[in-house]
């Protein structure tokens, strides 16, 4: 698959990506090589990993790729929910949305490639 621009699953990440940059701009300063670091960091592997893994051009590395930021989403999610408990944030109800909604679209699109490409063991 080319154009990984052109994926919503890829555009909604990026959006992500830039709400975790900015709802970290508030947080602790002693968190800057901590908690900051981390929700950063696997909040730019989730498109980075769909970009990677749509120019493969190999359905089954583009689905491992898609696993992997599966997991990096779901890292993303448990570090929003330690954030909350640790009183950085009240409410991240529009993060928590878009988790859902890449969780659906990621989750569509490894089935996809999976019916796309029955002969491939996945």
């Amino acid at each position: 698959m080319s154009g990984f621009k052109q994926l919503k699953v890829w555009q909604v990440g990026m959006d992500l990506v830039i709400k975790v940059y900015k709802i970290t701009e508030s947080f602790p300063k002693s968190e800057m090589y901590g908690l900051i670091s981390q929700l950063r960091r696997c909040s730019v592997s989730i498109p980075s990993n769909i970009a990677e893994g749509s120019s493969r051009n190999n359905p089954k590395e583009f689905a491992q790729f898609l696993y992997i930021a599966q997991g990096s989403l779901s890292e993303l999610d448990t570090q929003f929910t330690i954030a909350q408990l640790l009183g950085y944030i009240q409410d991240f109800n529009d993060i928590e949305e878009l988790i859902r909604q890449i969780r659906s679209m990621l989750t569509g699109l490894i089935k996809a490639q999976k019916i796309q490409n029955p002969q491939t063991k996945f």
